[in-house]
């Protein structure tokens, strides 16, 4: 979650009166996170999140994102669902961005996961894929394999000066990724960013799976790859706790089976796991606008993951 476009208090009242939620006490932007702007609102009659979707997150997509999260909700997954104004209407308009009004849910994200967290939050993600089974519409994931040399290229030589040498190091472990990558693993419906602020908790109960934004057609085990990366080490990515990751995957397991093929793969998963969030945190660290109310993230720390997967990967998930 980011804040790049300021929302007046008189242009957020007056889209609030499209909907049945009372009238506006306050709005707080949201800095965390890099991707659209976020705004806690608060109502005579609820809170809310006011989500105003920037350029990474087309508003094409939109119909996709919300019918998953109907979807989820209606199998009774702890998700968010936009609020329907009173005509029906979910998908909105202000300050000139796509936006919806999404329920609000309880519950705080971890900063240092304990193993039952990870359990829990591995739990939840199988139970999400196993409620995805039925889901039917598609989405193509605008970041996938076929997406990494082209952001790798825009970025180019000035990796450099995130890191002297940056590069071409990049280069080698992409040929070497994509060389590798699994053409046959069971594709599906999947969160694709369920990093740890994307979970909301009590204690070590699982409260709210959020901000679906990235969520696309992919292979499934990569959204498990992706959790692995993000949950099992420190936010340097120097630091490895083996009994998060091994809760993780086993919450996960317990609740959907991994075919044998799928945990073979998750060493080369995560590669490409560690490999896709570098991308564009390097990107973003590059582009982002000085005066963005954002916290810009360390690519570094996904390099480090990078390269420790690529030497211990398949010690992780024997």
């Amino acid at each position: 979650m980011a804040v790049y476009t300021q929302v007046s208090a008189e242009a957020l009242g007056g889209f609030l009166e499209r909907f049945d939620v009372g009238e506006l006490i306050s709005a707080k932007g949201i800095a965390e996170g890099v991707e659209n702007s976020n705004y806690l609102v608060d109502t005579t009659k609820s809170r809310f999140i006011l989500t105003l979707y920037e350029k990474r997150v087309s508003a094409d997509d939109l119909p996709f994102f919300l019918a998953l999260l109907d979807h989820l909700a209606d199998r009774g997954l702890p998700v968010p669902p936009a609020v329907p104004d009173r005509d029906g209407r979910t998908i909105h308009e202000i300050e000139g961005r796509p936006a919806c009004l999404i329920q609000f849910l309880s519950g705080v994200s971890v900063t240092h996961p304990r193993p039952p967290q990870a359990r829990a939050a591995g739990a939840a993600m199988g139970k999400m894929h196993d409620a995805l089974r039925d889901f039917t519409p598609e989405r193509r994931n605008s970041l996938g394999p076929d997406d990494w040399r082209p952001l790798f290229e825009r970025c180019g030589r000035d990796m450099d000066a995130i890191q002297p040498g940056l590069y071409e190091h990049v280069d080698k472990a992409l040929d070497k990724l994509l060389a590798n990558w699994p053409p046959d693993l069971p594709r599906a419906a999947i969160h694709a960013d369920l990093f740890p602020d994307n979970v909301l908790m009590l204690g070590d109960r699982i409260t709210g799976l959020i901000d679906f934004y990235f969520a696309c057609t992919e292979v499934r085990a990569y959204d498990l790859a992706v959790m692995h990366g993000a949950w099992a080490f420190d936010a340097t990515g120097a630091h490895y706790d083996a009994m998060v990751g091994q809760a993780l995957v086993e919450g996960y397991a317990a609740n959907f089976a991994l075919l044998p093929e799928e945990r073979s793969a998750l060493p080369i998963l995560a590669e490409g796991a560690a490999i896709r969030f570098f991308l564009t945190r390097a990107w973003d660290w590059l582009n982002t606008p000085a005066d963005a109310l954002v916290t810009r993230k360390d690519p570094l720390a996904y390099l480090r993951r990078l390269d420790f997967y690529a030497e211990r990967g398949d010690a992780l998930f024997a």
